[in-house]
């Protein structure tokens, strides 16, 4: 595996494990519990800014892994999407970076 390839999966790691530990600690302290942790995104406009910055970021990334899954038929490469939305763009982006990055055989393509 290539030097490139190793960044692109320890940054998936990384945004993965880093920003899940501040959720889980906030879940551990107030409760387990959707509704209050979203409030908590929207409580003053610099929350609110970073939470629609990441809500876009993360919709044109789902744009390109889908457009670039259809042209390579790269299918593995779609696990970024749920990576995206269910832990967040810093573990979606690493993550599609590196399964992109593979060598893709004819076998794969399922055209």
């Amino acid at each position: 595996m290539s030097p490139l390839r190793l960044t692109y999966l320890a940054l998936a790691i990384w945004g993965a494990i880093h920003p899940m530990s501040y959720f889980v600690s906030w879940f551990m302290e107030h409760g387990w519990q959707l509704g209050p942790m979203i409030d908590a995104w929207y409580v003053n406009d610099a929350t609110s800014g970073l939470v629609w910055d990441l809500t876009i970021a993360a919709i044109a990334l789902t744009a390109w892994i889908v457009a670039e899954v259809w042209a390579r038929r790269n299918w593995i490469a779609l696990l970024a999407i749920p990576a995206t939305f269910g832990i967040g763009v810093s573990c979606g982006l690493p993550l599609y970076l590196f399964l992109r990055t593979r060598v893709v055989s004819s076998q794969n393509r399922l055209s």
